[in-house]
């Protein structure tokens, strides 16, 4: 299944609550696989109240951006993940975005998908 950018942002609630069981169907892992990709504690991403928290939600929307912004160059979304959870960045001492992601560092990562976007160099 391929998304693209307004797939994506329909896993946002009425409220703009991204939703975790819309995201891990997306990406086709379980909960459980989707709170290890990001960091979180499975907790985080099962329980109603932990799930709006500031913190996850942040993470997430982070996650959603990150992978959003490869689907163009990456074809679809199951690339995009895959490249968020595996490729090594040259740039980052070869951690992948993921690892960026969990270490709080998703800005960063995004800085650099723009900087390729705009034509530069990774």
């Amino acid at each position: 299944m391929s998304a693209t950018a307004e797939d994506l942002t329909e896993l946002l609630s009425d409220s703009g609550v991204v939703e975790t069981d819309a995201l891990a169907d997306l990406l086709h892992i379980t909960k459980s696989e989707l709170a290890q990709a990001t960091g979180l504690s499975r907790d985080a991403v099962s329980k109603r109240a932990r799930i709006a928290s500031p913190k996850t939600q942040q993470r997430l929307r982070d996650t959603l951006d990150i992978i959003n912004r490869a689907v163009p160059w990456t074809g679809s979304t199951a690339r995009a993940f895959a490249w968020f959870r595996a490729q090594p960045l040259a740039s980052f001492g070869d951690k992948t975005a993921e690892d960026l992601l969990k270490e709080g560092r998703a800005q960063a990562v995004k800085d650099y998908l723009s900087r390729i976007a705009d034509g530069g160099y990774a």
